[in-house]
């Protein structure tokens, strides 16, 4: 029998959804298709493992992936691929996570079904990014990677400007303009949760580092870096949350209607618990 219902794996980013929509798949098309069928093909002797693993109630060893790869009759590239779902599922720490996922954009069948989901990993997780587009702003601005490398603190390569570049134009962040100037375009941009989140760890963590260089790196005239600790009812949260949100729209318009750009600057705001919340989990635990 063909495998033709099979989902192409390389269209996902979780590994688990890629088995339900499996397991479905092959209920819909396969007379003798189960849990036990899986776990025969497999060499499980429990029957109940596929969908424990499914329902996120077991983790895959690397024997289990081997196992899985066999009972999801996967070729070699696609079980590759398949364990690198994993190892970015299961990764423990945020360097492991972003590690794995570099392994999974590398993968041209992956660019080519989630092309959005590389570009927008890549787009939030290398600061400048967002700063070339931004410079684009400028009157003066130049599709000159020299000229940009002037430009940008911390300093970047040319070689990284090209990329970024070729990145922006590609996504619709940049656009050239009948008359061959450059302008800041405005796509709708959506990707998944799991690599969203993930990017936007990232560029905050980046940004948190680009603020605190900035206390040496910086004159003061140039930068306001400053905190408040409160103490406040829990319940109060989101309020305060709404506050920052109004506040940095209204300061996002100020600086989009100025007409005189002169250079690009980072707003960073955070709030997050010093001590324990009632009510909340301890992380740690």
């Amino acid at each position: 029998m063909s495998d033709d219902w099979k989902p192409n794996i390389f269209e996902y980013v979780d590994y688990r959804e890629y088995l339900r929509d499996y397991y479905d798949a092959g209920k819909a098309n396969v007379s003798q298709f189960s849990y036990r069928y899986l776990a025969r093909l497999a060499g499980f002797s429990s029957p109940n493992f596929f969908k424990l693993v499914m329902d996120g109630d077991r983790n895959l060893s690397n024997d289990s992936i081997n196992k899985f790869a066999k009972a999801l009759k996967l070729d070699r590239e696609e079980k590759r691929f398949f364990a690198d779902l994993v190892a970015f599922d299961q990764a423990e720490t945020v360097e492991e996570r972003n590690e794995a996922f570099e392994r999974v954009a590398a993968s041209r069948r992956f660019r080519r079904a989630r092309r959005l989901d590389s570009s927008m990993f890549e787009y939030l997780s290398r600061w400048y990014h967002p700063a070339i587009r931004e410079l684009a702003a400028l009157d003066d601005f130049r599709r000159d990677p020299e000229w940009i490398a002037r430009k940008l603190s911390p300093e970047v390569s040319v070689e990284q400007i090209e990329a970024s570049l070729d990145l922006l134009f590609d996504m619709g962040l940049l656009v050239e303009e009948e008359d061959g100037s450059i302008s800041r375009g405005e796509p709708s941009l959506t990707t998944g949760h799991e690599v969203r989140s993930l990017a936007i760890g990232n560029y905050h963590r980046q940004m948190l580092e680009r603020a605190a260089n900035s206390i040496v790196n910086v004159p003061r005239e140039l930068r306001d870096i400053s905190a408040l600790t409160v103490c406040i009812d829990s319940e109060k949260v989101p309020e305060v949350k709404e506050r920052i949100h109004a506040f940095r729209e209204s300061l996002l318009d100020f600086c989009d209607r100025d007409a005189n750009p002169e250079a690009v600057f980072q707003i960073n705001f955070q709030l997050f618990p010093l001590t324990e919340v009632p009510g909340e989990e301890n992380p740690d635990e």
